[in-house]
């Protein structure tokens, strides 16, 4: 399925700006998607990531995730959830699974524990749709995430957002908005295991 032309489909069929629950990772990668889609939803941002480390590193990221939506003129009103840290349960999620390479199953798993959260969080809350940042990034498998995000879809009862946010020049978009406001870009996606394949790749 191309889910950039999905997601197209799904904002020009809206009747009326809806409320939009959004999984964020980090602040790089919400720009882009903020700037889009603050147009069509109110949004709620959920900054739940229990898989980074350490935690000077999860502060770091949430801070530059509330300095953005700060001072970023966007189309709507927007605001930000602070998630529980809970490495514990990443932990617990990882186990048995620590020497797999990066892009498979752990990240698999890693995706659907936020984006399962997100869907809770849009279920209790009452929002229309729920979503996530994660497909922006060229290292995510966006295939994988849109299956997550239908599978969650029907578990939950709330409807999820598809989307493929790098399409249509949306990393590339990303990456100038954190040059403008001077967003701290992370080496590695979050977690130990994300941060020792990014330092072992950086010795070659």
């Amino acid at each position: 399925m191309n889910y950039q032309k999905r997601l197209e489909e799904i904002i020009e069929a809206l009747d009326g700006r809806k409320k939009l629950l959004l999984h964020a990772c980090c602040a790089p990668c919400s720009s882009y998607v903020l700037e889009y889609l603050t147009k069509y939803f109110d949004i709620s941002i959920l900054y739940y990531n229990p898989n980074i480390s350490p935690y000077t590193e999860y502060e770091k990221r949430i801070s530059e995730l509330k300095r953005l939506v700060r001072e970023m003129p966007l189309s709507g009103e927007s605001d930000i959830i602070d998630g529980k840290y809970d490495p514990e349960r990443f932990s617990d999620m990882a186990n048995g699974m620590e020497d797999m390479p990066e892009g498979g199953e752990r990240c698999f798993k890693c995706y659907r524990l936020r984006m399962e959260e997100a869907a809770k969080a849009a279920l209790e809350r009452g929002f229309d749709y729920f979503t996530t940042t994660l497909s922006i990034s060229p290292h995510k498998n966006a295939q994988k995430i849109n299956e997550i995000g239908r599978e969650l879809e029907q578990e939950y009862g709330v409807k999820y957002l598809f989307a493929d946010f790098k399409k249509k020049d949306g990393h590339k978009r990303s990456i100038q908005i954190s040059h403008e406001y001077g967003l701290y870009r992370q080496s590695y996606c979050g977690c130990i295991y994300s941060k020792a394949a990014a330092e072992k790749q950086k010795n070659l």
